[in-house]
């Protein structure tokens, strides 16, 4: 059971990039938790997936060497669900399909796998704890960082440039 949790149901068993795979594995999943109660069930299973994941990485890193398993993937769907959470949000508010917000579930991917293998700042800093708060939490921030970022860009696309 550990084993389909860290790994996302196996999406980071997929060479090569197994954690682009579970970023991948993570936004199909959040299709149909937008389709049961939009960013709130988005939101609560990013919240669950993290208690989870955390116990299983403990459990993980406690028998293993690596501080980072690159076949771990629970941790790229908690940020990916955070990053989406604000594309979520949009299709609510709009009451247009999600589907329809196809740019932003683009820019939550491209810029949550961006900050998550660029490690900047509290995202880096999490990363080098080297334990499995470490290995949660730097998705949280990349997760966080690309929702932010996600906002930026639908301000500029609707604001500025009337999209």
């Amino acid at each position: 059971m550990r084993r389909i949790i860290l790994t996302f149901f196996g999406s980071g068993l997929i060479r090569p990039a197994p954690g682009t795979w579970g970023s991948l594995a993570a936004l199909l999943v959040a299709w149909p938790l937008h389709a049961l109660a939009g960013p709130y069930a988005l939101g609560a299973a990013a919240v669950l997936a993290y208690v989870i994941g955390l116990e299983a990485v403990k459990g993980e890193l406690a028998e293993g060497d690596d501080h980072d398993p690159s076949w771990v993937v629970i941790d790229e769907a908690v940020g990916q669900w955070l990053a989406l959470l604000p594309v979520s949000a949009g299709a609510i508010v709009s009451g247009a399909p999600v589907t329809a917000l196809w740019p932003g579930i683009v820019a939550a991917f491209v810029l949550f796998r961006l900050f998550d293998i660029w490690k900047p700042w509290l995202v880096g800093r999490a990363d080098r704890r080297g334990d499995a708060v470490g290995v949660m939490l730097d998705d949280v921030w990349a997760g966080i960082f690309a929702g932010v970022g996600v906002l930026i860009l639908a301000a500029l696309a609707h604001g500025l440039m009337r999209v």
